[in-house]
């Protein structure tokens, strides 16, 4: 397959030895850089040796908290414990751990923890990245010797191993050579067979009615005699699979909406090869998010289109959507981002891993390979809740030896894909890096776009628990933008806040509306003047897209448009979600 735009950038030989050396360490360290992480100890190091009161203001603390644990010992470590695990830290939840000497080692372990939440607070000089940095690897180093990992140091594994003669530690061992060997060999873990995509995952009925090489397009079959006239448009993020949106039938947010009068399309992005290497961040606007639109405005004809845009795809959809609004181009009706950032400056713990080297570490780890493997990206994520993705789960699976049960959205989380080369380092570079896109510095096709430019209506949507696309960054859609919006914050993270179905137990949301004549509201005072709704935003978003489309039902468009090139190609999933 050719790629869609330009060719491998041409260099000189002494160049090429340099990137190729440098992507054959980062193979070797997963692409993260050895000199960001040494750039950002040896600010916090150097600052704080010039910073005498400091340095005594941190051995007073150490040798308070060598008190607390002295008095703690002393009363026969009754009475309350001086030290508390972080909320959301679930590694000493076993009544265990309230027993000598296992509280002991709990407890000079989250002494040691909360020691170094201060010691790593920038020194006066000192930048708050390499502090933040600092901060999180000592988190991850702290988390290795944590006596939750120690068989004779964790209460509930040593319980497990009297009990059971040992037997957890035996199928523990098995797992684990059967892991290390299929990470030596390249082989992914088979879901369970209770989940299959296309039987009870990503199965809504529907047909391809488009493809190209970046995406295919799926219309999904009526469920309703009429229909709103405006069809909905979803862009997904491309760095995992389009089904997050239609997972089991029970809390399929694209099932829900087809149920609910409306004509669904959905765009499913190939999972890339080296052979996209050079395919751009514009051509996945260009042959992506507009390909789409044209095609579905082709089928529905003179019908706006209500589009959606999750996460990356709700970026990627913003992008396309401001530069429509400059060319006056109105096919949208309305625009929905879904956990989805348009400003980069407060985007989270995503910008730990992000600096001018890492980026070049891992540009040069993409020049060689052509992509972004899936697992490359993959540890990332899990190094941000190292604690639960990572060592809790080796506690489970080889110390425990448990089986863990397979969820819906774990077997779609296990289905990751990989991303172009040229394309993710556009993304980091411009947006992450140098946030051009609020900053009045993002050009498409040579012209800057502006999202105040855009008029349609908004429906912008943030989870209280999102480590990858914080909420308050996810807000600042409301600063840079002019038109109608509704903004609705719920409970949850980045995955499970969407998938939010009506009838989902132990859910609220919040919702507020702007109007063009009101003024900005921070998001705190906003979070303060908005009340808590009990249950699902689902029907909100379906009510809000009612509101926004013609008030007469039509009957459902046909599937595919064969008079306009359009034929149907096969049934719904399609062919690009079982590429691996």
């Amino acid at each position: 397959m050719k790629a869609p735009n330009g060719h491998r950038e041409t260099q000189h030989p002494y160049e090429t030895l340099d990137r190729a050396s440098r992507a054959v360490v980062a193979r070797a360290t997963g692409g993260s850089s050895p000199t960001a992480a040494a750039t950002a100890w040896a600010d916090w190091a150097l600052h704080l040796s010039r910073a005498p009161g400091r340095q005594l203001e941190l051995a007073e603390r150490a040798m308070r908290s060598a008190a607390k644990l002295a008095l703690y010992a002393g009363r026969g470590t009754q009475g309350e414990a001086p030290f508390a695990p972080r909320p959301g830290d679930h590694r000493f939840d076993h009544p265990g751990w309230a027993l000598p000497p296992f509280n002991l080692w709990q407890q000079g372990f989250l002494a040691c923890q909360d020691w170094w939440d201060g010691a790593a607070q920038p020194p006066r000089g000192a930048t708050q990245h390499n502090a933040d940095r600092v901060a999180f690897m000592a988190r991850q180093a702290l988390d290795v010797v944590s006596p939750s990992n120690g068989v004779l140091t964790n209460p509930e594994i040593l319980q497990k191993t009297i009990e059971s003669g040992g037997g957890n530690l035996v199928r523990g061992a098995a797992r684990l050579a059967g892991d290390m060997a299929a990470r030596l060999t390249g082989q992914s873990e088979s879901p369970d067979e209770g989940y299959a995509v296309g039987r009870n995952l990503a199965c809504t009925p529907g047909e391809v009615v488009y493809r190209n090489e970046l995406f295919e397009l799926i219309q999904y079959t009526p469920q309703t005699e009429k229909v709103h006239a405006e069809p909905v448009l979803i862009v997904p993020a491309w760095i995992m699979k389009y089904y997050i949106l239609d997972l089991s039938p029970e809390n399929s947010l694209i099932r829900y909406l087809v149920e609910q009068g409306f004509t669904v399309f959905a765009m499913s992005w190939v999972n890339p090869t080296a052979a996209l290497r050079d395919t751009s961040l514009d051509d996945y606007r260009r042959l992506g998010v507009m390909a789409a639109l044209d095609a579905v405005t082709r089928i529905v004809p003179e019908a706006r289109v209500h589009a959606c845009g999750y996460c990356l795809g709700g970026t990627i959809l913003a992008i396309a959507a401001a530069t429509m609004a400059r060319e006056a181009d109105q096919r949208l009706a309305s625009i929905t981002l879904l956990a989805a950032q348009t400003d980069f400056t407060e985007a989270g713990e995503l910008m730990l891993f992000l600096d001018e080297s890492q980026l070049a570490f891992l540009e040069d780890m993409m020049w060689d390979q052509g992509y972004l493997d899936q697992a490359q990206m993959a540890g990332a994520f899990r190094a941000l809740r190292a604690e639960d993705l990572i060592w809790s789960r080796a506690v489970r699976r080889y110390l425990l030896g448990e089986d863990e049960p397979q969820f819906d959205i774990s077997v779609w989380n296990g289905d990751a894909t990989r991303m172009p080369a040229r394309m993710h380092s556009d993304y980091l570079r411009a947006l992450f890096m140098e946030n051009r896109l609020t900053a009045g510095r993002f050009a498409v096709e040579g012209r800057v776009i502006a999202l105040k430019d855009i008029d349609a209506p908004m429906f912008v949507l943030g989870t209280e628990k999102d480590h990858i696309a914080p909420w308050h960054s996810v807000y600042k859609a409301t600063l840079f933008t002019e038109n109608e919006l509704t903004f609705v914050l719920t409970k949850g993270g980045h995955n499970g806040g969407i998938l939010s179905e009506p009838g989902h137990r132990g859910r609220h949301y919040r919702i507020g509306h702007r109007t063009r004549d009101k003024s900005y509201m921070d998001p705190d005072t906003w979070f303060d003047r908005h009340p808590a709704k009990e249950g699902s935003w689902w029907p909100e978003w379906s009510a809000w897209l009612t509101r926004k489309s013609g008030a007469e039902q039509v009957a459902p468009p046909a599937i595919g448009a064969p008079e306009a090139g359009l034929p149907p190609l096969g049934p719904a999933p399609g062919t690009y979600v079982f590429q691996t």
